[in-house]
C-alpha cells in the first residue's frame, strides 16, 4: 500500500517549458487539474515529496498552495537523494510512487514499487512505469495517475465526496 508519492517537476508538473522574463525570473505553467490530484492524494493520506534538479520560486509557490511541503530542489543526485530519504525514514520500496518523465528520473524510480508516468515520457520511462497515462506532461498527467491508482483501490469516489463534497 502506497504512503509516499515522489513528483518530478519538469515535463512532469509542467509542460518541461522554462520561461524567463526580462527580470530574470523563471517562471512556469502548472496545470490545475494536477493541482486536484495532489489534493486527492493527500486527501488519501499519501504524503507528497516533490525532487526536482532545478531550483524556482514558482514551483515553491505553486506546491506550498496545495499543502506540500516536503520540497527539495537543486537536488542533482535524485538517486542518491532518495535512497538517504528512504534510510532515513525506514520506508520500504512498496510504500513509495514516483511520477516522472525522463531518464533523469530512472535511477530514483528503480527504488519505488508504483511508477507513473505522463504519455510523451523518454522511452525507458514508459517501459519501467507500472502506468502510463495518455496524457501529456503539464497537461494532467499526475491527476491520471493518482486517479488511475486511487481508482484501483477503490477509493476514488469516496475520496472525491471527502475533498470536495460531490461524489461520483
Amino acid at each position: 500500500m502506497l504512503k509516499y508519492i515522489v513528483l518530478d517537476v519538469d515535463g512532469t508538473l509542467t509542460d518541461g517549458g522554462i520561461y524567463y522574463d526580462d527580470n530574470n525570473n523563471e517562471l512556469k505553467k502548472f496545470c490545475t487539474k494536477d493541482g486536484t490530484g495532489i489534493i486527492m492524494a493527500r486527501t488519501a493520506g499519501l504524503k507528497i515529496l516533490v525532487i526536482t534538479g532545478r531550483e524556482c520560486k514558482a514551483t515553491t509557490r505553486r506546491l506550498t498552495e496545495l499543502g506540500v511541503t516536503d520540497i527539495y530542489q537543486n537536488v542533482k543526485g535524485k538517486v542518491a537523494f532518495l535512497k538517504q530519504w528512504i534510510a532515513d525514514n525506514n520506508v520500504d520500496k512498496s510504500e513509495i510512487a514516483y511520477i516522472g518523465d525522463d531518464i533523469n528520473d530512472l535511477g530514483a524510480m528503480k527504488l519505488c514499487g508504483y511508477i507513473g508516468c505522463p504519455a510523451d515520457s523518454a522511452v525507458e520511462i514508459k517501459e519501467l512505469a507500472t502506468y502510463v497515462s495518455p496524457i501529456l506532461g503539464g497537461h494532467g498527467a499526475v491527476r491520471d495517475v493518482i486517479e488511475h491508482y486511487l481508482r484501483e483501490q477503490g477509493t476514488w469516489s469516496e475520496l472525491v465526496n471527502k475533498a470536495y463534497g460531490a461524489g461520483t
